[in-house]
């Protein structure tokens, strides 16, 4: 990330005194000097601040993002990009998705460097529900909203799907809650009924509802994260 960033972030000051500090010769990286705020600092580099190292913060982070298509929910994919492209932040490579959606699946993932705090919500034990918003190919009948509710036959499964909450928009569009997170349980689901989704945006995870515009990202409320504790 640039050094006026990691800088601003660790010393609490703002990019324009940051600038001058930089420019006053009194930040190393490595023990070189530094001027410019655009530098680009790697996780292994180490930066001085008027002779003093600089301690990254280790106080666990979480946001929501909003992902759009075409980014993957890992940290590293040679051939796609990853969601840590929308983060500015400090050594965002630490930053994990509790929870993933698939390369063309939009809406809400939840990021953080707290393990625990990411296993409430994917653990099978704690049925924790996610909403998606589902958008098919084949026209919805009614009798399906009986059928996830009792559970749905996957291909290659033994076990039903968990009961889900189906409700009906319109012709093509329904909005999905379930409560387990298998391999593209969603789409498979509907696979089971005879249709293909063509669309898929995840809006709620637990309590946690996405709010911001697409490709943004924000710091969680405390509320917001004490919901899975």
């Amino acid at each position: 990330m640039r050094l006026d960033k990691f800088l601003a972030h660790h010393l609490g000051i703002s990019r324009t005194i940051v600038g001058k500090e930089l420019k006053a010769k009194k930040v190393t990286v490595d023990g070189e000097i530094i001027k410019s705020g655009a530098y680009q600092l790697t996780p292994q580099q180490q930066v001085e601040y008027d002779g003093y190292i600089i301690t990254p913060v280790t106080e666990n982070r979480y946001f929501m993002l909003n992902k759009p298509q075409g980014y993957v929910c890992s940290t590293d994919d040679p051939d796609h990009p990853t969601i840590l492209y929308f983060i500015d932040e400090p050594m965002p490579e630490k930053l994990h998705a509790a929870g993933r959606l698939d390369l063309d699946t939009t809406g809400l993932v939840l990021l953080t460097d707290d393990g625990k705090w990411s296993h409430r919500i994917t653990s099978p034990k704690h049925h924790c529900q996610k909403v998606y918003e589902v958008t098919v190919e084949q026209p919805l009948s009614s009798d399906l909203i009986e059928l996830f509710a009792k559970g749905i036959k996957l291909k290659s499964e033994k076990s039903l799907t968990k009961p889900a909450q189906l409700m009906i928009i319109d012709d093509y569009h329904a909005e999905l809650t379930i409560s387990e997170g298998r391999y593209h349980q969603v789409k498979r689901m509907f696979a089971a009924v005879n249709n293909h989704v063509i669309a898929l945006h995840r809006k709620q995870i637990g309590n946690i509802i996405l709010d911001i515009p697409e490709g943004k990202y924000r710091l969680l409320t405390q509320d917001e994260i004490n919901s899975f504790s």
